[in-house]
């Protein structure tokens, strides 16, 4: 392997944000959690603990579909566990929370201005956009925040503001299956099918908006313009929300009509949209990792193996045979994160311990490469010898 230029190993630096980021996560997670809790006793004090064990199984199964979504949007640069754990205990807890708490004061502060005479019109259209998508998109604004290092770009955004959405469907289907299990007129099959099968991304694409725009404001260098961006994502996140509330009732007659030509097609676009974004985010990637390529730091070969779906699946194959399948995966997200970091610091964008973190992650890759063949040889001269 040749020498790599200076230019690609900064000196040391210290991460003097490191511990004051860590604290941060650590006090979310716990407030988070509290919340939630707050919410489930809620939940448990209203409809009790037969009830809400049952639809809480329900909600599950639309949640597990959007997760599974999210997941495929993801895999190209998964994003940290504690972090989809924010998003997720946000949605489900304090978005709700302050969904509820403040709603009533905005039906009591601006119902009397509505065109809609109906307090449960004015709910789902103008009230539920408002209320509801600004709790959530505050959640995404405190990702932003905390993952300063792993929220990148537009598929980062789209990928927590889903998270957060999910969340939060995932405890409002509870309230809804609730509901009508309670209410013997309405159907709890009906409700389950609607909301839970046929349109368990709602929320998710709501609130993607919001996460989308902020991530644009990194991939434009516009990380102090965050409000101007956060309010750029919230107000189609309100609008598409106000269509999907009242598309039914101000603009098609019945449900199939609805839902075939307004709910496919949106869902159709903004799976096309997301898959656009990720053949740029692979491209990028080889981009990135190519500069190392040509400094030494990494062969042709590993880029190829970092960047394409093939060359991914042929390393995940090959350690597997070896035993080493962990360290693959390990050694694949090293090269990922030190991409999105070099990116940055190509764009002018970098973070403050960027340069720090750039040299960490390519001795680590080095490290992660030399104990990847060694597990390998190992196993497999283990398996020759038996």
């Amino acid at each position: 392997m040749s020498v790599p230029s200076q230019s690609f190993y900064p000196q040391p630096g210290r991460n003097s944000g490191s511990v004051g980021s860590s604290v941060a996560v650590a006090i979310a997670l716990v407030a988070l959690f509290m919340i939630l809790g707050g919410v489930a006793f809620f939940l448990w004090s209203s409809f009790g603990t037969g009830g809400l064990t049952f639809t809480t199984l329900l909600a599950l199964i639309p949640l597990g579909i959007c997760l599974w979504g999210l997941r495929w949007v993801d895999r190209w640069d998964p994003e940290p566990r504690v972090f989809v754990t924010i998003a997720l205990l946000w949605g489900a807890g304090a978005s709700v929370a302050l969904a509820l708490l403040f709603g009533d004061f905005f039906s009591a502060a601006f119902g009397a201005f509505s065109p809609f005479n109906d307090p449960e019109l004015f709910g789902a259209l103008i009230q539920a956009p408002v209320i509801e998508e600004i709790s959530k998109g505050l959640g995404v604004l405190l990702i932003f925040h905390l993952a300063r290092s792993h929220f990148d770009g537009p598929i980062d955004g789209i990928v927590y503001g889903g998270l957060v959405g999910a969340g939060f469907a995932f405890t409002e289907n509870i309230l809804y299956f609730m509901s009508s299990f309670a209410d013997h007129e309405t159907s709890l099959v009906q409700i389950f099918v609607l909301r839970g099968l046929f349109s368990p991304f709602a929320h998710v694409l709501f609130t993607a908006w919001i996460g989308f725009m902020l991530g644009l404001s990194l991939e434009h260098g516009k990380r102090r313009a965050w409000l101007l961006y956060f309010l750029a994502g919230l107000i189609p996140a309100m609008v598409a929300h106000f269509f999907w509330n009242g598309g039914l009732g101000l603009f098609f007659d019945d449900f199939f009509s609805f839902y075939f030509l307004f709910q496919m097609p949106l869902f159709i676009v903004t799976v096309l949209a997301v898959w656009y974004l990720r053949r740029l985010e692979r491209k990028l990637l080889a981009q990135r990792l190519g500069d190392y390529a040509t400094a030494g730091w990494l062969s042709a070969e590993e880029v190829q193996m970092f960047t394409t779906p093939q060359g991914r699946r042929s390393a995940r194959a090959w350690a597997a045979g070896g035993g080493a399948a962990g360290l693959m995966r390990d050694f694949t997200a090293t090269a990922t994160r030190l991409g999105a970091t070099r990116h940055r610091i190509v764009r002018g964008h970098a973070l403050r311990n960027d340069a720090a973190e750039e040299q960490r992650l390519l001795q680590l890759l080095v490290r992660q490469r030399q104990q990847l063949f060694a597990q390998v040889q190992a196993n497999r001269s283990f398996g020759a010898g038996r």
